[in-house]
């Protein structure tokens, strides 16, 4: 049975469930292959963490951090700000006439039709049937 008692962690760790929640965490670490910063003495992973949370070994901040982090499924990562686009308009024309909105292409309807009959192959010659 293990010599090391919810009292002797809870003075660490002030919320049981918490300290149920870290020891945990920490017991998984342990078994996934984490470095023991106590001795084991041939107990099990549970045992270890909470060996660990009673010996001040590791700081309940970073054993709290270390579980957010792993129960996050969106890491945040600080990237630098993209710079501003261009603007797409020219901004002499907008510097020359402040008033003045940004110049538009204008095609009326018939510009558009005379378009697209342009753009459409000519039709073929029917064939005479003799």
């Amino acid at each position: 049975m293990a010599r090391v008692t919810v009292e002797d962690c809870i003075d660490k760790v002030d919320n049981r469930f918490d300290l149920v929640l870290l020891a945990s965490h920490r017991a998984r670490a342990v078994s996934s292959g984490a470095q023991i910063y106590v001795s084991r003495d041939n107990d099990k992973n549970p045992v270890v963490a909470l060996r660990e949370i009673a010996d001040s070994k590791l700081a309940p901040d970073d054993l709290k951090e270390d579980l957010i982090h792993a129960l996050q499924k969106h890491v945040e990562v600080d990237e630098p700000e993209a710079e501003a686009a261009p603007p797409m308009i020219h901004t002499a024309a907008v510097e020359a006439e402040p008033g003045v909105d940004a110049p538009f292409d204008r095609m009326t309807e018939e510009d558009l039709l005379r378009g697209l009959e342009g753009m459409a192959p000519p039709p073929e010659p029917e064939e005479e049937s003799e």
